[in-house]
This record gives C-alpha cells, sequence and structure tokens, in this order.
C-alpha cells in the first residue's frame, strides 16, 4: 500500500482557519478559544504525545481574521515553530500560581474591552482542559468578556475531511485490515486474551502503524458480555466467541473496527447473532448517503436488529464519526438529526443483545461519497469465521 505524505500543505490549516473564521461570523465571533488536542492539532499541525501528561496546559485561539496564536509552555516551542503558526507566546511551565492565565489574559483583555463574544467549546463531547480554578480567573479578569459555545464551530468543521484526510485514515484502516486478516494465524485455542491482544499491537506496530492506544474486546463460550475490561490471561476455549477492536493510528488519525471469530466451533446464537449485524450493516452501507440523516442510519440497521434484539433504546448509538479521535461527532442515535453529508468518515457499529447476558458487536470504517459510502476497512466475511 501507497504511503500518504505525513503532515499537511500549509493552506489545509489556512483553509480549515478560513471556514472557520466564516462560521464564527456567523455566530458573531469573535475568536475560538482552544484547549484540547485534537483542536489545537487540526488548526496548527502540532502533534505530540506530551499532551498525556496533565501537568501543563495548552491555547491557541483562533481570531476572527489571520492565524491562530499560540499561548504554550515553553518547551513546546520549538516544535510549535515548525507549523504554520507565527504568534507564539510562552511561559516557563509548570507554574501553579499562573500557567498561562496572565498571557490569556493579556491577549483577550482588548477583547472584554470591547464587550464582545468570543466562543470556547461547551456542547456534548467537549471539555475544557485546563483547571477550573484558572478558568474562573480568567473569567474574573475579563468582566466584559461574553463566552458561547463554539462546539457547533469546531464539530461542524472537523466533520467534513479533505482529500489529505481521507488518505491518511484510509491507510491506517488498510493497515488495521491487514492485521485482523492475520489474526487466524498467530491466535489458537489455549492462548491467553492478553496474549492475543499484546500479538495483535505487536502486528500492527510491525504493519506500520504508529501506535495502538486503543485495543478493547472479550471472549467467553457463545459470546462476551463485557468489552471494555482488560484482557485477563484465561485461556482461550474451543465454543469461546472472540472479539477485538482497535484504534489504530497513523500521523494522528484513527481507524476504529472490530472483527469476531469463533474458536473451533461456533453455536447457532452466535451464527444467527453475527448474520443479523453483517445485514444491520449492510442495511446501514444501504441508508449511507448525503441528504440522509444520523438517525435514519440508527433506524436503517436497529430495523434488521430487531430481528433477534427488540431492546431498542437500550442499544445506544451504532456507529459515530472518525478522525483525531478514536470517537468523534454525530451520532448514529435516534436523538441525532445530523444530515449526512460528502466527505464524512464514519464508523457502522450495529450491536445486540442475545442469549444469557451476551452481546455482539459488528464495526466498519467508511467515507461517504456522492452517491453513497466506500468502505475504508476491508468488509468483514459474511459468516462467522473460524479459527
Amino acid at each position: 500500500m501507497q504511503e500518504p505524505a505525513r503532515g499537511f500543505q500549509q493552506t489545509e490549516y489556512k483553509l480549515r482557519t478560513e471556514r472557520a473564521q466564516s462560521l464564527m461570523a456567523a455566530l458573531d465571533l469573535a475568536g475560538v478559544l482552544l484547549t484540547t488536542q485534537a483542536d489545537v492539532q487540526y488548526f496548527t499541525g502540532f502533534q505530540t504525545l506530551f499532551w498525556q501528561s496533565p501537568t501543563r496546559p495548552w491555547f491557541v485561539f483562533v481570531p476572527a481574521t489571520g492565524k491562530p496564536i499560540a499561548i504554550i509552555p515553553e518547551i513546546g516551542a520549538a516544535l510549535m515553530r515548525q507549523t504554520w503558526v507565527d504568534d507564539i507566546r510562552t511561559w516557563a511551565a509548570p507554574a501553579p500560581d499562573d500557567d498561562g492565565v496572565s498571557l490569556l489574559t493579556e491577549l483577550l483583555m482588548p477583547l472584554a474591552r470591547e464587550n464582545v463574544q468570543i466562543g470556547v467549546p461547551k456542547g456534548h463531547e467537549t471539555a475544557l482542559r485546563m483547571p477550573l480554578s484558572d478558568w474562573e480567573r480568567l473569567n474574573a479578569a475579563l468582566p466584559g468578556l461574553r463566552v458561547a459555545d463554539a462546539a457547533p464551530v469546531i464539530q461542524n468543521l472537523r466533520s467534513i475531511k479533505s482529500p489529505a484526510e481521507i488518505a491518511k485514515l484510509s491507510h491506517i484502516c488498510a493497515i488495521g485490515s491487514a492485521v485482523f486478516a492475520k489474526v487466524p494465524d498467530f491466535v489458537h485455542e489455549g492462548m491467553g486474551l492478553d496474549a492475543c491482544f499484546r500479538k495483535f499491537k505487536q502486528t500492527a506496530l510491525s504493519g506500520g502503524a504508529d501506535d495502538v492506544p486503543y485495543l478493547v474486546g472479550g471472549a467467553a463460550q457463545g459470546g462476551y458480555a463485557d468489552v471494555i475490561s482488560p484482557p485477563t490471561s484465561q485461556p482461550l476455549q474451543r465454543g469461546d466467541v472472540l472479539m477485538m477492536d482497535t484504534g489504530c493510528v497513523w500521523d494522528g488519525y484513527y481507524c476504529d473496527f472490530d472483527r469476531n471469530w469463533a474458536i473451533g466451533h461456533a453455536d447457532d446464537q452466535a451464527r444467527r447473532a453475527y448474520d443479523t449485524l453483517w445485514r444491520a450493516t449492510e442495511a446501514g452501507l444501504e441508508a449511507a448517503k448525503p441528504g440522509n440523516t444520523c438517525r435514519d442510519l440508527f433506524r436503517a440497521m436497529s430495523h434488521v436488529i430487531a430481528e433477534m434484539d427488540d431492546s431498542g433504546g437500550d442499544i445506544g448509538r451504532l456507529g459515530h464519526g472518525l478522525g483525531l479521535q478514536l470517537t468523534e461527532q454525530p451520532s448514529h442515535a435516534a436523538f441525532d438529526h445530523t444530515e449526512l453529508k460528502e466527505n464524512m468518515v464514519l464508523t457502522l457499529e450495529p450491536s445486540l443483545s442475545y442469549g444469557d447476558g451476551l452481546m455482539m458487536v459488528h464495526e466498519e470504517n467508511i467515507v461517504l461519497c456522492p452517491d453513497g459510502p466506500r468502505l475504508l476497512s476491508t468488509r468483514a466475511p459474511a459468516t462467522l469465521p473460524i479459527i
């Protein structure tokens, strides 16, 4: 497979910023303050594992016109200078008494004096990555500043991927698909689930993934009841159904899909559950067209799932957006009326409950094209595969 170029051209960031500024103008926002890894990376290209440390906050302000402004700890200055951002303001961090608050106050004070409005993502699936006490201090120092919810601006913008983003997502999905194809070669009866996970990660890294920060799953007789616990050394047994769900990363972009296998033998319930989910995914693929909504996708998949599981609202969402984060907006759920648009990258993730407390999940990754979806993950087999 041909590897895309890492990073993006400066024109990519310029276009993202201009589109954000157009959306900001419609909401009468004088700027947007960003504090989270994905949002900062999206507008600047600043990519580092240093976000894993909770010690330091990082800030980027997107003004109504012009380039983003970075207010960051000095330790990140050299890396930020490699991006397209010119205005980089730093402090020696950590500094519990003033971790960037005075620099933010200095930047925003002119806007506060004009009694204008800025945006900060406040809504569902957002977070403020700074101490609450510092946020309170900032607001107290800027009494004339009004703060609105910028989540619609950022989420709407990030939900539509550029061709360069889609190329990266296609690449990591191809790597993930290749690893899943090799699972029957290294998984066997008697192998501990933790050993399966380690081998999967090793195979993904040797296959070209930058990292495997997300790998969950489960295995038990006839199915599994839990897919988020850490794996144990419990050996796989004949009749187990094994599932692994991965989020591999390449150049900051995620894949997110799973696969199921039976060990040695599959009982009728497990086969039926798998068949139901495979056909539910087909229904989702048929409904995944620009102009439909996430609710339409949810209903199309739920209709098939109800053949075996009529729990309705207990199912939750059946997929989501995908990109710089493992899960992004929107959600394929009854509550989400988001219109599907060309170049959205989505997961289709139908799930169902069956038997005595068992469940099964199936997931694919797609990109929406003018006439419908294109699979980014290699489609799972139509029948439950046996190892």
